[in-house]
This record gives C-alpha cells, sequence and structure tokens, in this order.
C-alpha cells in the first residue's frame, strides 16, 4: 500500500512510513487514515527536496531536517490554516513515535515535541441567539416533514447531524413508566450514548419512522433512507436548513452544528450540571464541552446575584460558651469547648506541620477529657 492514490514516492524511506501509518490506522476513520498518509507523503517529499542524502531513519535529526519542515510549511504560499497546520505537526508526530517502536530507535519519538505543536485556535460558542432559536423551531413546526422534524430532533437532544444519519429505525430505548431514552450510535469520537428524552421528541422519531415506511428504499434497520450515500444524504439536509433559515427571516447562515451548541447552552440555563453535559453531548474532555456553553450576560448576572444572596465562603463560625457551671462540670464544659474549636480549626488546615501538631493536641485534649470525667464518676 503507498503513501497515496497518487504515484509511489521514490524515496528509501517510503516502505518503512506506510508500514508506521498502516498500523496506526488501523483503528481509525478512513479520512484520519489519509490524512496521515498525506502528511507522511508531504515530510517525505520535503525530504527528498532538501536533504536526498538522508536514506535511513537513524539519520534524522531534529535540526534541520524536522524543524525545516515546519519551516517550510510556515511559508507556504497561500498559507496554510492554522488547523491544518497543527494536524501536519500531530499526524508526523504519531508517525514518528510509531516508527520508534517498530524499528526500535527511541530518539526518533522526540524529533518532534509535544511543545512544538501550537493550541488550537478557540472558537466562541455558535449558539442561536434566544430569536433565531424561536424563528427557526416555529418554521420547523409549520413544516412538519422528514427534515423539519429530523432538526427538530437535533435540537432537543444536541446530536450531531451525522449521529442522527446513522440512527438505528429502533433507536427508542424504555427505562420505566414514561421514561424514554434514544440511543446515539458511534459517532466523532466513536463513543455511543444514551439521551434521555421527553414526550415531544418520542413524537419526532415516530413521525420520522412514518416517513420510513413509505420511503421506497428497501429497510436496512436505519431511520432515515440514504438515496445514494451518507454524504449525499447529509448534503441535502444542510441545503433544506439553509431554505428553511431564509424562510425563518433568518439572515445569518445557519448550519446543523449550531443546534448542538444551542442544546447544551439551554441545558447550562436550565440547572443541568457541567458533568452531565458531557454526557449528554457525549464529550472525553471537559474542555471541548466549555466550546459548546454559550455564557450570555444575563447568565452571569443570575450567577451574581445567587453568589450574592447565598455566599457560599460565609462559613459559620463555631458557637463557644462559657462553663457557666462550677466545679468539675466547669473543668469538662471547657475542656469540650477547647477540644472542639481546636478540631474545626485543625480541618481547615492544609497538609503539613501545624496540622500534624494540632493533631497531637487534640489527642492530648481528649485523653485530659477523658482523665477529667473518670474524677467526676462516683467512688463506689
Amino acid at each position: 500500500m503507498n503513501l497515496s492514490r497518487r504515484a509511489p514516492l521514490p524515496h528509501p524511506l517510503t516502505h518503512l512510513f506506510t508500514g508506521a501509518v498502516d498500523s496506526l490506522s488501523a483503528a481509525l476513520a478512513p479520512q484520519s487514515a489519509r490524512l496521515y498518509r498525506g502528511t507522511a507523503r508531504n515530510f517525505l517529499t520535503y525530504l527528498g527536496t532538501h536533504h536526498p542524502e538522508v536514506t535511513s531513519l537513524d539519520q534524522l535529526r531534529r535540526d534541520p531536517h524536522i524543524l525545516g519542515w515546519m519551516t517550510m510549511l510556515r511559508s507556504r504560499i497561500p498559507p496554510l490554516a492554522p488547523v491544518t497546520y497543527i494536524h501536519r505537526l500531530i499526524f508526523l508526530r504519531g508517525t514518528l513515535q510509531e516508527l520508534a517502536w517498530s524499528a526500535q530507535l527511541p530518539q526518533l519519538a522526540q524529533l518532534l515535541r509535544r511543545q512544538d505543536i501550537p493550541r488550537r485556535p478557540r472558537r466562541l460558542p455558535r449558539a442561536l441567539s434566544m430569536q433565531q432559536d424561536q424563528l427557526l423551531q416555529q418554521e420547523l413546526l409549520c413544516r412538519n416533514d422528514l427534515g423539519a422534524n429530523l432538526f427538530l430532533l437535533l435540537r432537543h437532544t444536541g446530536m450531531r447531524i451525522g449521529e442522527a444519519a446513522d440512527l438505528s429505525f429502533d433507536c427508542l430505548h424504555t427505562s420505566g413508566s414514561d421514561q424514554w431514552a434514544i440511543h446515539v450510535p458511534l459517532g466523532k469520537l466513536k463513543t455511543e450514548r444514551m439521551v434521555p428524552i421527553d414526550s415531544f421528541v418520542c413524537q419526532l422519531v415516530q413521525r420520522l419512522r412514518f416517513f420510513r415506511s413509505f420511503d421506497p428504499l428497501p429497510a436496512d434497520g436505519r431511520l432515515l433512507a440514504r438515496p445514494h450515500t451518507k454524504q449525499t444524504l447529509l448534503r441535502h439536509l444542510r441545503e433544506y436548513l439553509h431554505e428553511v433559515s431564509a424562510a425563518a427571516g433568518i439572515t445569518q447562515r445557519i448550519v446543523p452544528h449550531q443546534l448542538r451548541h444551542t442544546y447544551a447552552s439551554e441545558m447550562l440555563r436550565s440547572g443541568v450540571d457541567f458533568p452531565a453535559i458531557m454526557k449528554l453531548l457525549g464529550h472525553a474532555s471537559p474542555d471541548m464541552t466549555m466550546l459548546y456553553l454559550d455564557i450570555a450576560l444575563t447568565d452571569l448576572q443570575r450567577e451574581l446575584h445567587l453568589a450574592r444572596s447565598q455566599p457560599r465562603h460565609l462559613v459559620p463560625q463555631p458557637k463557644t460558651q462559657l462553663a457557666s457551671r462550677a466545679g468539675l462540670e466547669g473543668v469538662i464544659d471547657s475542656l469540650l469547648t477547647a477540644l472542639h474549636v481546636t478540631e474545626m480549626y485543625r480541618r481547615n488546615l492544609p497538609d503539613g506541620a501545624a496540622r500534624r501538631c494540632l493533631d497531637r493536641l487534640s489527642n492530648r485534649l481528649t485523653k485530659i477529657l477523658s482523665v477529667a470525667r473518670k474524677l467526676d464518676a462516683p467512688e463506689k
């Protein structure tokens, strides 16, 4: 298997890089495998042009081979998009790490370092505004056709459009009386999940089943029929959304993924905690979930009002009472108060010498209190 469907690359390292890419891409999506092969081909083309003397893996050096390739990428005209540049570095680093293991050359794993890869550009949340959301949903409800029900399903479950295209005909599951969930199949991150839904979403799925039953294409177990390929179906759905947005009077371009952002922001405003939102969206990283949440000024004002009305930093102080009883009873009361105050203070300290010292003092006070109580016991 060559690094690309194009003509074989005449470089001595081609077969080694091909083996490493094949090993890496065995569990990856076809698109990811193509990106790995394209990156390896790009790097070997650079080596063959600028460093033809390199014919074996042990000749590879960070400077000038890796750093020179990175400089070449940054100086391209027109320039590479930041995300494309980052992907090139990530894919070559993974290939070099695989070669370091397969060829028993550990130094290869250090040629391209993690700190060489810049941070991904952080995108602002793309949730729909409240007005856009209302206009779009009203238009979809009025149409009530296959596309309208599908996009309402996306809006009220937070699914990706690719996941919705893969939904099975029997994706609805019940876990009790009036408790339903929709099974979202393997998606972008190769994870699957169960999303709790209400009766409205159940009706949307039932309508989609109804449309599927009248479709002339043979049943294939999926909720949505595919005229040709999955990509063709997704293209038709995106075009449908553009048509609906224009009919609803929305001048800005709306893409299906914005419905997912809107769902996440709605869940946050409804009081759903952050870990639950991560599970609903199928995210493995909280950083990714943060990109989906649209924190508006009204949300900040609500949180500020809540913090001022119920300040969590005001910890109630322990109530200490001076011993009002005389004699040995008063001594026991004082010891109990001292033990209580010491323990309250000790729990607020970090682990260290001071906390260990107070721990020993608390133990001594406990022993003194035990002896004092024995003195108070009546003599036989």
